[in-house]
């Protein structure tokens, strides 16, 4: 059994306290309303639900049964709520909100997404981009990547060269604020390597699962013994199920069988996912020099790695 670091522990523990303050759901009443969060998510439950048996409502909501039917007594009692006997089992009851129920979670809902949109707006559109991009790394990793769907690395198909240029100027400009001198520099990159590549020594990969593209990355000849790794990508939301490392690790073996003795790749100091992958791949950093490209101030960063004998 591994051992979890006592530092992951406090630091999971201080992100949950910190959000569930700035989220605002320890007050006493959730959105300027006289309800409470669990009272608000039974609610919102129902909304989405329809119709729900009791007892599934209290297993969704992991809600104590006494508690449970004491608020949706008082929800009935205020004409939230209609209670029923399940036309399958009589024993069961269901819950669906009424007309005014309705009305109140359609109220609680756009005072939520009013609220997250304040938050949001308080920052940055890269801060945002990177915000929201986290929590989707972070839902990833605790819905059990282990059952995610699963990810082939193949040759590019018609229609994927265009997809890595525009998830490139997309997501870079969206995270870091980038701007379109950076969109140029990707249609070069690609366009360069559409009218000259060396299928025996350039390569480019695509990742997908589910039927779609997710990261892409490409091999090309920087001298007769050094190949390039450029335009290495994966999607926010599928990120940390190893599908950079996989990118990485079949452009190696590709630059070594080509015969190549080492490979170089040059990237940005804040791009951190990138350089972990590159870390753990046996890259090593070599240079650094300050730069001002796409509207922002940067480190450009230069990596290497020898190549073993093919």
């Amino acid at each position: 059994m591994t051992i979890v670091a006592a530092t992951d522990i406090a630091a999971v523990r201080e992100f949950n306290r910190r959000y569930t303050r700035v989220i605002g759901v320890l007050q006493e009443g959730l959105l300027d309303s006289e309800y409470s969060l669990t009272e608000a998510r039974i609610l919102f439950e129902l909304a989405n639900s329809g119709t729900a048996e009791v007892v599934t409502l209290r297993q969704t909501l992991d809600l104590d049964a006494g508690y449970l039917s004491r608020i949706l007594a008082r929800f009935e009692n205020t004409g939230l709520i209609k209670r029923i006997r399940s036309d399958s089992d009589g024993r069961r009851q269901e819950a669906r909100l009424t007309a005014r129920g309705k009305e109140i979670a359609a109220v609680l809902d756009e005072r939520s997404s009013t609220e997250i949109g304040h938050l949001l707006n308080a920052k940055p559109p890269a801060a945002r981009a990177r915000m929201v991009a986290a929590m989707h790394t972070i839902q990833q990793i605790l819905d059990h990547p282990d059952n995610a769907a699963p990810f082939v690395i193949r040759a590019p198909k018609p229609g994927d060269y265009g997809w890595v240029i525009e998830r490139h100027a997309r997501l870079y400009g969206g995270e870091y604020g980038w701007d379109g001198t950076y969109e140029e520099l990707i249609v070069r990159i690609v366009a360069d390597y559409l009218a000259s590549h060396d299928e025996q020594r350039e390569r480019a990969w695509i990742a997908e699962s589910g039927g779609e593209p997710v990261g892409s990355v490409f091999c090309v000849a920087e001298n007769d013994t050094t190949a390039r790794l450029r335009l290495l990508l994966v999607e926010p939301t599928v990120r940390g199920l190893g599908i950079g490392s996989a990118l990485v690790e079949e452009c190696l073996r590709f630059a070594t069988a080509a015969g190549y003795r080492e490979m170089v790749l040059w990237t940005n100091d804040v791009l951190t996912a990138a350089r972990h992958i590159y870390q753990r791949a046996g890259f090593e950093l070599v240079e650094q020099t300050p730069h001002h490209s796409w509207g922002a101030d940067l480190i450009g960063q230069t990596w290497r790695r020898s190549l073993g004998t093919p």
